[in-house]
C-alpha cells in the first residue's frame, strides 16, 4: 500500500501543473490584443463585400476574410497602401478566397499590420489578376474608415 501514495502525490502534482499552465495561457492570451475588423468593400462593380477579421496570434495573425456574392477561386494579398492607391506588388499572400472564404496565418503582427499603410484586396480570378473586386483599409479597432473612397477604379 506504500506505493501508493507517492503515485497519487505524482498524479496530484501533475494535475496542479497542467492547471498552472492553463491559467499562464489565459493570461498570455489577454496579452496577444483584440481580433480587429476590416471592412471590405466591393470594386468594380463586383458586388463582393464582407469583411476580414484579424486575430493576433503571438506574433503571427490570423487572417480571415468573408465576402458575400463571390464565387470561385480569388487570389487576395496585403498590400502596402490604401484602397484608394494601393502599391500593386503585394506585401504578404494570403490564401485563395474560394467562395467568399479564406483562412491565413501570417507572419505578421497586429500590430505590424494596424500599424503601418496597409489594405487586404481580392482580385477577380489568377487570369484576371489586375481587376480588384474588393478592398479593405487595415486600421487599429476603433479608427476605421470607410474605405469607399477610389472603389470603381480598375488598378
Amino acid at each position: 500500500m506504500k506505493w501508493h501514495l507517492p503515485a497519487i502525490l505524482i498524479a496530484g502534482i501533475a494535475v496542479g501543473g497542467v492547471a498552472v499552465a492553463q491559467q499562464k495561457d489565459k493570461k498570455e492570451g489577454s496579452k496577444m490584443g483584440k481580433s480587429v475588423n476590416v471592412s471590405m468593400h466591393a470594386q468594380n462593380k463586383s458586388g463582393e463585400s464582407g469583411r476580414a477579421r484579424l486575430t493576433p496570434e503571438g506574433d503571427k495573425t490570423k487572417v480571415e476574410i468573408t465576402l458575400k456574392g463571390a464565387k470561385g477561386t480569388q487570389p487576395a494579398h496585403i498590400h502596402e497602401g490604401t484602397c484608394a492607391k494601393l502599391d500593386p506588388k503585394p506585401k504578404q499572400g494570403l490564401e485563395n478566397v474560394v467562395d467568399g472564404k479564406s483562412t491565413t496565418v501570417v507572419p505578421m503582427s497586429i500590430d505590424q499590420l494596424t500599424g503601418g499603410n496597409l489594405a487586404i484586396n481580392v482580385h477577380k480570378s489568377a487570369d484576371d489578376i489586375k481587376t480588384y473586386v474588393s478592398c479593405g483599409d487595415i486600421r487599429k479597432a476603433g479608427a476605421m474608415k470607410s474605405g469607399k473612397k477610389g472603389m470603381d477604379k480598375k488598378s
